[in-house]
């Protein structure tokens, strides 16, 4: 009986080695911006819950929010809506279409990774 020489456990020194589909680097970021955007919503309401307590209070995000750590988060945020949204609408149009072949699928991501490349830019220079 021949041994299966396949490693047993994945590592992610393993992970890093792979060279990704650009469907799967479009699909695990799809994921990875909805993750984002669930905790990111809990920030934002813990900020807005604060900024309605009190003057204090709205004078303390509004700094906090005009910091550069504030602006970066704000620009993650955005991206990651940006992504989410435009990588949903690429599963929408596939979805209700009969396009189910590979180079159409790799087309889409391709796409899906561009446009919000643009949008993520955009909303940079929105924050900024």
């Amino acid at each position: 009986m021949k041994r299966d020489q396949r490693p047993i456990n994945v590592g992610i020194g393993d992970l890093l080695q792979f060279r990704w589909p650009v469907i799967a680097l479009a699909s695990i970021s799809h994921r990875i911006a909805g993750v984002v955007l669930f905790v990111g919503l809990a920030v934002l309401l813990y900020a807005l819950e604060v900024s309605l307590s009190s003057e204090a209070g709205f004078e303390t995000v509004k700094t906090w929010m005009n910091s550069a750590v504030g602006k970066v988060i704000t620009w993650g945020l955005l991206s990651a809506l940006a992504y989410h949204f435009v990588a949903g609408v690429k599963h929408l149009i596939l979805d209700g279409s009969d396009a189910e072949s590979l180079l159409a699928a790799t087309w889409a991501a391709r796409i899906t990774l561009a446009v919000s490349a643009i949008l993520m830019g955009l909303a940079a220079y929105w924050v900024i």
